[in-house]
């Protein structure tokens, strides 16, 4: 009965006018959306390429015989049984090939004004923009960053409307930096977007003078709040990697005051998606501090709020937090400020983590503070040097990039047989002379194109730092050159 119902159906959808047939129209596309809840009907729909059916009625409702009235009431229909289908794996490259997505741009732009429309088709877009070919085929739609921009500034207070065009920007911004700057230079884009992230910063009212306990969940308008500011903040960490978008972000004093902000209202126990979002937004904007009187102002404020995130039992938070000391490091008033707190301890910790991301974020923490004379001391009380050469050990042939972060550590740290004792050096010029010839370093790389890659990691990242921490292992002079190399940024490392 279902197939014969199915293409009856069909048939339909392809000659009824929508000007003459609206009705009939309506109740053919509503059938299809209820039996598409069968999974073997949703699979012979597809087998009777409903998608290009779909696409063909979708450019008729969008004509300028169509009245909007009669379009929306189909299209409502329609758009649910194309998300029905872009549930199915074996549908997305029809959506591509078809060009469906361009054609849901045009629905959107000619239909904005219907919220439940416009609901339909960003569920539908912001699931096919979860997969790489589908979200390159948007990428491509002209207009579309400004299209969404424009919908969610008419329907702000539409939060499933709002959630998921800005999940849909976010993984765009998350693409490539074609992308990123498309966004930005969408007219009123940043506006847009700080506009949005005002209205939906959650605010204790005036007369509330207590927070609520640390930990217990929001209630749910605050939950709902709370999705859009997830999904908003990932747009602006995204946005900010290209550096014409990041450079201009980090000069907004709006945008610094709403991260900083959401880190001040809110703890990681209740709201860690959203923290460990704003820390990484905060990360990317502070490579760009040097010419940011916001985050100038605002870097002992940030690297106090960073320690919510690094006292808290989440590793994504801690890394997040981590890699924010890593670039405020840079300025002597933050180092200052880690060693009078004791964070310096738990970056000699971080060491023992096992995880390369964590090790390398710690390590380039103790980089830049091993900059300050004074610091090395303290440094190598909490045996800082001994735990550098563990992980050197351990993970440094697996992760070039760490071994040579690593080894400018030490050298800072000025790891002579006075900071190891005569062990340690022993042990440490061991692992580096192993490190350092290419046979040892390379022999586990067994694919040829691998091969490749990692020799020239460990020529460029690790075997000039080795050599000259193995070369400084004996007492030398150092020069202005030395010291100044001593500096580490972090996110020179990790933006892309």
């Amino acid at each position: 009965m279902f197939p014969l119902l199915t293409d009856a159906l069909l048939g339909l959808l392809s000659v009824e006018d929508v000007s003459t047939h609206a009705a009939a129209l309506v109740y053919c596309a509503g059938t299809l959306k209820c039996l598409s809840a069968n999974g073997s009907v949703l699979r012979r729909l597809l087998d009777k390429n409903f998608i290009g059916s779909a696409r063909k009625l979708l450019q008729r409702l969008c004509s300028a015989d169509a009245t909007a009235a009669k379009a929306g009431q189909v299209l409502l229909q329609l758009t649910a049984t194309l998300r029905n289908l872009a549930n199915l794996p074996e549908a997305r490259p029809l959506f591509v090939s078809l060009s469906v997505m361009s054609e849901l741009c045009v629905v959107l732009r000619v239909h904005r004004h219907d919220t439940h429309v416009c609901t339909n088709v960003s569920r539908i877009l912001s699931k096919l923009s979860s997969y790489p070919e589908c979200l390159a085929a948007l990428a491509q739609t002209p207009d579309c960053c400004r299209l969404f921009l424009d919908v969610l500034d008419q329907h702000h207070q539409k939060q499933d409307l709002v959630v998921r065009l800005l999940f849909i920007l976010g993984n765009l911004a998350a693409d490539s930096d074609a992308s990123r700057l498309q966004l930005f230079l969408s007219d009123g884009a940043v506006a847009t977007l700080l506009r949005l992230y005002d209205r939906y910063q959650c605010r204790a009212p005036p007369h509330q003078e207590d927070p609520p306990p640390t930990g217990e969940p929001p209630p749910p308008r605050e939950r709902e709040n709370e999705d859009v500011l997830v999904k908003l903040v990932r747009v602006l960490a995204n946005m900010s990697v290209h550096p014409a978008v990041g450079s201009h972000l980090a000069t907004d004093e709006s945008c610094i005051q709403l991260l900083t902000e959401t880190l001040e209202l809110r703890s990681v126990s209740a709201s860690e998606e959203l923290m460990v979002n704003a820390a990484a937004a905060i990360n990317n904007l502070s490579y760009y501090q040097e010419g940011s009187a916001a985050l100038r102002r605002n870097r002992i404020a940030v690297a106090q709020l960073m320690m919510k995130l690094l006292l808290s039992s989440s590793r994504d938070a801690v890394l997040e937090a981590v890699r924010v000391y890593g670039n405020l490091s840079l300025h002597q008033d933050v180092r200052g400020f880690i060693m009078q707190h004791g964070v310096h301890r738990f970056m000699v910790t971080l060491l023992d983590s096992r995880s390369a991301d964590v090790c390398l974020s710690a390590c380039g923490v103790v980089t830049n503070l091993a900059v300050d004379p004074p610091n090395r001391r303290s440094l190598s009380l909490e045996g800082a040097a001994v735990k550098l050469v563990d992980c050197l050990r351990d993970l440094g042939a697996a992760d070039w990039l760490l071994g040579g972060q690593i080894c400018q550590a030490l050298w800072n740290l000025g790891g002579g047989e006075a900071l190891l004792g005569r062990r340690g050096r022993a042990c440490l010029l061991r692992v580096l002379v192993t490190l350092s010839d290419e046979d040892e370093a390379l022999k586990w790389v067994e694919n040829d194109d691998l091969r490749d890659f990692h020799k020239a990691c460990w020529e460029m990242e690790f075997l000039p730092a080795a050599q000259r921490l193995m070369k400084t292992l004996q007492p030398l002079e150092r020069t202005d050159e030395e010291e100044e190399s001593r500096r580490w940024d972090w996110t020179r490392m990790t933006r892309n």
